[in-house]
Order: C-alpha cells, then structure tokens, then sequence
C-alpha cells in the first residue's frame, strides 16, 4: 500500500511493483497527501472469491468447439455468474481467447476492438513461387475490402478493414503450401484474405489451418492455458484447498490495463467515482506523462487496483498547472460499489453548509437566499455554476433600426407579408385540386349509376319477351 508522503523520495525504485503501480515513481506528482483507508487491497493479494471474480484467462482455445461454447463450459466449471470474451474464433480455429469473468467483463468490448495477429496456413490450387506470394501479401497490406464468408455471424456487405504487417514465414513448392503471418485489426476475416491471395497470384487459393497468436495486450506467451489446465486447478481448489494452481491460471484483470495511461485517485474519491461521479482534480495524487483531451485512462487506487476506465478531459499540462476542475469522465465502472466507504460531504464546509440549510440560511439545494450572510457569499466559490470566462457571447443588439444587423419596420413588414401571401396560394392550390377530385368522383358515380340503369332494363326486356 502507498503511505502518504509530505516530498515524494527521489530513490523510490518502482520498476518491479506489480500491474498499474509499476513505474510509479516516473509518472507526475501533483500530491502526496492523503488520509489512507484501510479497504480493499492489492490485486494479487484478494481473496480467491473476489480474485476470480476480477479475473481474466488467457485461453488457448481448442480446436471444433465454438468460442461461444467454451465460454459456457468455463462459466460451468468456475462457478461464476459471468463471462465473455473478446472476439469470435471459428470452430476450427486455435489459439489466444481472452476469456473475462464476472466484473472483468466490463473490459470485453475494449479488448473486442483492439488489433489481432494470426499464423495462417494458405493451400494454393497451382504451382506458384515464393516470391511472388511475398509480393501479392505485400500488396494486401493496408485498406483493404471484404465481404465477409457465407457461414458468418455478422451481415454480408462489403466492409473495409485495416491490415497493418504481414510476412511469409514459409512455403513449400512441392505441395503448394504457404505459411505467413498477419496483423490486423479487428473484424478481419483471414479466410477471404486467402481468397484474395489466390486471385492475385491467378491460380485461386484457400485457407487450410489458422491459429490466433496475439489479441489485443495478450499473446502466447502471456500465461497461455488451456482446458485441462482449467478443469486441474479447480478440481486442485475444490478437493486439497490449493489455490496456487487457480491463481497461476487466472490473472487480474489489471493485467489488461498496463498499457494504457493511469490516474492515481485518493481513497476518498475511490467510492464517490464508483458511484458515477467524475473525477475532480481535488481527487489526484498522480497522473501519467502525454495525456491528451479524450484520451482513454485507467483510474487506479492506491493499492493498484482498477476503479474505472475514464476519458481524459484535461491534457497532463493542463493537470499540473490548473486550480480546480474535471479530470476524468467516467466511461465503465469497473470496481464494486462500496468498496471504500463514502467519504464525500463531510468535510468542514460540506458540514457549515449542512448546518445552514437546515437553518434556513441556504436553499435546499444550498443556493444563496435572503437570509444567506455577506461572509458565506464572499468565501463561498460554487463552481458548479457557469464562471465569467466561459459566460457565452450573445450577440449584442443593433443601436438603431439602421446599424447593421437592424431591419427597418417597412422591411419587416413586406417580409411578413410576402410569407402570408406564399400560405394563401397553397391553401388556394390545395382547395382547387380537391375541388377538382370531388368533381372526378361525381362524374365516375354518375356514368356508374347510367350504366346501372341500362343493364336493368335490359333484363325487364328480356323478361317481357319471355
């Protein structure tokens, strides 16, 4: 846990300290003072209940099930509530499946949007040389445009889709056999691109084996597990009470987070962010270097843990020079509720205040009334309410009829009365062509009724001569 510090040391050595608190001592100080409070804890240390329910795997999924149904099967084995997990593989596709329970959820669709790398095997319908299959895969790198598969899960329209590298890594003459290497972003499909290969090189290909090696922050060699290493350390957890082998499979889902830019909050804004509030600058103690407007931050505690994933609404320079305002906009909460105890409003001029409402002296809302005194108004700085500098400019209004900007009574009135005269001949049209519909019905009525008349004294004829 972090102590609170009046100067922070200048030898403090960070580089081995676990997920968001590694290289604490390099990110930009705006304070060390804070009252610490004795909740929550270390992601590596919680509990194995809280521990798997803030966890993620890094699944190498197997080959003919679905990702669907292995995330079903985990959720079944686990015992959790819930889970998901970040991007579809094909049945028959292997490889890296990150697989998020319970509250790490709440991180899939960042992960479901980050780039992937592929290994592909690609089966060539005639001979080609390796050069050549080199050139064309060059050629396939960037902007790219595809209509996905017939067997997919999302519509079939042309999409396009980033590829960022790729490299061949092999191939074999002999059997027409090419083995290379793709990075790209999410949503691409590797099978059309095999397709687009083929009809490059004139000789048509397709896909005969994939395997993913990288989705988003993780890779293969990032704790890689598979099934059986699941179903061993839970059955381990379940009969003996070692955890060991659970906690080696599973890793906190602070993990997914390293990458990207940290604010670290004080213990008493931790429950007030959990809670939907944003994050003020009051609640800062540090922040990383180049954030930007808009940019994606993880809000973390003083023990490391993840509160929220926000996005920044002051740059770093912004931070360190300014007085008061909003650092952070919350865009998923990931920590419960309640974990830190509720620390907002109880300060000393959240308790004069309290005290003054009650009194009388302040609205309900604590807005200044009559009975509100001189002193409160002077001192007290709401700044909730709009300051002069960000006061909108209104247009100011013209001095005379004349000045610019002005119109003359005489214009106002011709302008008026051309609209009225544009209405009235709608109106006009409008009645005329209804009058003419009815006259159309009228004459169809009468020729109906004519024609009526004749056939029945066709039949009395008839009939007469019968």
């Amino acid at each position: 846990m972090l102590k609170p510090e009046k100067i922070s040391p200048s030898a403090l050595n960070c580089s081995e300290w676990p997920l968001l608190l590694k290289d604490y001592d390099k990110l930009v100080v705006r304070t060390g003072h804070y009252t610490p409070i004795p909740c929550g804890c270390s992601p590596l240390q919680r509990k194995i209940a809280d521990y798997l329910r803030y966890g993620i795997i890094n699944l190498d999924k197997p080959s003919n099930p679905s990702s669907h149904e292995v995330v079903a099967w985990i959720k079944r084995m686990l015992k959790v509530e819930k889970t998901g997990h970040s991007g579809t593989l094909d049945p028959k596709v292997t490889g890296n499946l990150l697989v998020c329970i319970d509250r790490a959820t709440r991180l899939v669709k960042s992960q479901q949007s980050a780039g992937k790398e592929y290994v592909c095997v690609v089966r060539l319908h005639a001979a080609s040389s390796a050069k050549k299959m080199a050139q064309a895969l060059e050629k396939l790198t960037g902007a790219v445009y595809q209509r996905p598969p017939l067997i997919s899960a999302v519509k079939r329209q042309l999409r396009i889709r980033t590829i960022y590298k790729s490299k061949l890594l092999e191939y074999d003459e002999d059997r027409h056999l090419g083995v290379f290497w793709v990075s790209c972003e999410a949503g691409t499909y590797v099978r059309t691109l095999c397709v687009h290969l083929g009809l490059l090189l004139g000789v048509g290909a397709h896909m005969a084996e994939l395997r993913r090696v990288r989705s988003g922050c993780l890779g293969e060699t990032d704790n890689l597990v598979t099934m059986h290493d699941l179903l061993d350390a839970q059955w381990l957890y379940e009969n003996k009470g070692d955890e060991s082998y659970l906690r080696r499979v599973v890793m906190p889902l602070e993990k997914l987070l390293t990458g990207v830019k940290r604010v670290i909050v004080k213990d008493s804004a931790v429950n007030a962010v959990c809670y939907g509030a944003k994050l003020m600058l009051v609640g800062v103690l540090r922040f990383s270097d180049g954030i930007e407007l808009g940019d994606l931050v993880a809000l973390v505690s003083t023990k490391g843990e993840c509160i929220a994933v926000a996005y920044a609404q002051m740059t770093t320079a912004q931070m360190a020079t300014v007085d008061h305002g909003v650092v952070a906009k919350t865009k998923r909460v990931v920590m419960d509720r309640d974990t830190y105890p509720k620390r907002w409003g109880l300060g000393p001029t959240a308790q004069t205040k309290k005290k003054m409402v009650k009194a009388g002296e302040l609205g309900k809302y604590g807005d200044s009334n009559d009975k509100t005194s001189d002193e409160w108004k002077k001192s007290y700085k709401d700044f909730s309410k709009p300051s002069e500098t960000h006061m909108k400019e209104e247009k100011p209004s013209p001095a005379s009829n004349i000045a610019p900007g002005g119109e003359l009574d005489g214009e106002k009135k011709s302008k008026k009365e051309k609209k009225d005269k544009k209405k009235s001949k709608k109106k006009d049209k409008e009645e005329g062509e209804e009058k003419k519909k009815s006259k159309k019905k009228d004459k169809k009525r009468k020729a109906e009724d004519a024609a009526d008349g004749e056939k029945e004294k066709k039949k009395k004829a008839k009939k007469s001569k019968k």
